[in-house]
């Protein structure tokens, strides 16, 4: 699976993008990013309010409680903002 990361998660994390290979108990958007925490500081600097980060699977925005089955991308990226 793509995972792509955009703005301040981007920068925290130190990549764009990258393919992996999710374990089988990663079965929702809240499952991979408990699990992107407990990889490397990077992430754990990145993730470390959850609630905070915006998801898009496959291009379309995505609830922490949707499923990933079946997903080719997941995108994370932190709130919108704009003036």
């Amino acid at each position: 699976m793509k995972l792509k990361y955009f703005a301040w998660v981007r920068e925290r994390i130190g990549k764009a993008e990258e393919d992996v290979e999710l374990p089988d108990n990663v079965v929702s958007v809240r499952d991979l990013l408990v699990w992107l925490r407990a990889r490397e500081e990077g992430y754990a600097q990145a993730l470390q309010h959850p609630e905070a980060i915006r998801v898009a699977i496959n291009q379309e925005h995505a609830d922490h409680k949707e499923p990933i089955a079946g997903a080719r991308e997941i995108a994370l990226f932190p709130p919108m903002t704009g003036g």
